[in-house]
Formats: structure tokens, sequence, C-alpha cells
């Protein structure tokens, strides 16, 4: 398989327009000098990868003062205000506001078997070992290091992933992709490396460096399913807001990332699931396809 070339224009399939797409990117000049440019790898591997950089800018926009950042970046961005659980006006800081609720009926959910996590570019392989080269030519993708338990990995050798890629544009709630018996969840600490095409085009272990949490959720159907959130430059936190140990419905809300674009891993046991066509058909030409929560990714074999 190829590997993408460095990326100046990000593009992706839109599901509902039934075309691409060129990504708007926050922060998109930032992006290509760190990861780029001679002085600001320097700078990305002396401060900016530091969790106190991202701290440092998510308390920034937890400041009232940030709440003028709000009306500028709806309209820069045309995000649909209708679907907001509350007012632009209510929300105190510009964080609030970026990890927002939706109204209930903002984002149905599929009667198919298994659904999107979050609202997102996504990227499925049907079989785990077809990510190597994918993103950089001769880099291996390695699963046991993402997981961090061996033991746990080796259950998914050959497996299926989709990784879904939120923008500071995406509604920042994720939601369990499918119903089952949760764990605890674990948390594996790291730096903060961005998770954009624009740095993962240069370094693919930057989704296994950086800081992640890990859940399982056992299933009637599908085995046991892993759900990873990575952490992002930026990315203040990561929010679980489920209870640990219960049973939970696909679509049920899992947690929310404070402000910075961020990505979730989910991860299939071999021969448990079947992307959507058009999933797989876009991620084997290495692109992205952009789909909401709660729409179908696939089905249990």
């Amino acid at each position: 398989m190829l590997a993408l070339a460095p990326v100046n224009n990000i593009e992706f399939y839109n599901r509902y327009s039934k075309s691409m797409e060129t990504e708007l990117v926050y922060g998109e000049a930032f992006l290509k000098w760190a990861y780029g440019n001679p002085l600001g790898k320097l700078a990305l591997h002396s401060f900016i990868k530091r969790a106190a950089f991202s701290r440092w800018y998510g308390t920034r926009m937890d400041k009232s003062s940030s709440q003028s950042k709000i009306k500028p970046f709806i309209a820069d961005y045309g995000l649909n205000v209708k679907e907001f659980a509350e007012d632009p006006e209510t929300y105190n800081s510009f964080n609030e506001f970026f990890y927002r609720k939706l109204k209930l009926d903002a984002r149905p959910i599929s009667d198919d078997t298994i659904v999107f996590p979050a609202d997102g570019r996504h990227l499925a392989f049907q079989n785990i070992d077809d990510i190597n080269g994918f993103f950089v030519k001769g880099q291996t993708f390695d699963l046991h290091q993402l997981i961090g338990d061996s033991e746990l990995s080796s259950q998914y050798s050959g497996g299926s992933l989709i990784l879904s890629r939120l923008c500071p544009v995406d509604y920042h709630r994720f939601h369990f992709p499918v119903s089952g018996h949760t764990s605890c969840t674990r948390l594996i600490n790291g730096p903060l490396f961005s998770v954009s095409p624009i740095a993962l085009s240069r370094n693919l272990s930057y989704l296994w460096q950086n800081k992640r949490t890990i859940t399982q959720i056992q299933t009637d159907s599908l085995g046991k399913v892993l759900m990873l959130e990575i952490g992002a430059t930026c990315v203040g936190s990561i929010q679980q807001t489920y209870q640990a140990e219960d049973t939970v419905n696909k679509g049920d809300e899992k947690g929310y990332f404070s402000f910075g674009g961020s990505s979730t891993i989910v991860i299939f046991e071999p021969g448990a699931i079947n992307f959507s066509e058009d999933l797989l058909t876009n991620s084997n030409n290495q692109v992205e396809t952009y789909a909401k929560m709660g729409d179908s990714m696939g089905h249990a074999l």
C-alpha cells in the first residue's frame, strides 16, 4: 500500500453531500510550521508536545474572556446552532461551548449493530495489518504499544480498526459504538502530539506515544470491543462521563474532549465486523469519510 504524501490540503469524502471537500483547518499555519519547519520541530519537541503547554492553552479557553471567540468561530466554520442543546449566549467560556451537548434528536442512532462513536473523519481497516505503510511508507503500525498490554493486544491481531479524527470544529462528545458491558477506563500517559494528517503523514507513532485512554466493552455478538480516546496538542483533558462496569446502549454518551482536535479508535476482534462499503472504498483510496455520531459504520458478521 502506498504511503500518504506530506499533506498540503486535507481533503475528505462527505457521506451526506456525496462529494469530496477540502477541510478548513483550525490553526493550519501553526501545524505546518510545527511539523514541517526545522525551527517548528525544535519547538514541538521542546515544549509543544508537553502536557504543560496544552494545560496552559486549555486554561486560556476556560477563562470568561474566551467567550468572545464563540460567535466568530460559529460564523467562520458554519456550525448549525439549531443542533445545540443550549443557546450560544449561555456558554461562559470557549471550552464550555467546545464540549457542548446537542439536542437529543440531533444525532439519530442507526438500527445497524455498530455506529460511529463521534462526529469526524474516519478511516477503516478491515485487517489491522493493512495499516502498515498507510501513513508513512515503511513504518509498522504497533498495536501492542497502542494498547499497552501484550496479552490483551494479542487477541486483536488480524482484527479490524477504525480511526475517527475530530477537528476543533466538530461536536466533541464521544459515544459508545456498540451495546455491552463496560470496564473501567485505563489511562496511559504520554506527550500530546497533533493527530491530524499533517502530523501523522510524518510520524504514525504519535498515535501510540500520545496520552490515551482504553475501555473494554463486552458485547453479545461482537466479542470484546476496545475503545480508545487519543489526546492531542491543546486537548485540555479527556473526560469520562459514563458509569464504569455497567451496561450501556450504543449511542450512549461516554465522555468528551476539552479544547483541541483529537481522535478515537475502536478495535474489533478478527471476523467480528464488516465495515460499510463507502467507508472501506474511501479508506482503501486513502481518503477519510466524514460521518456523524450514530450513523452506521458497519454490521456484525
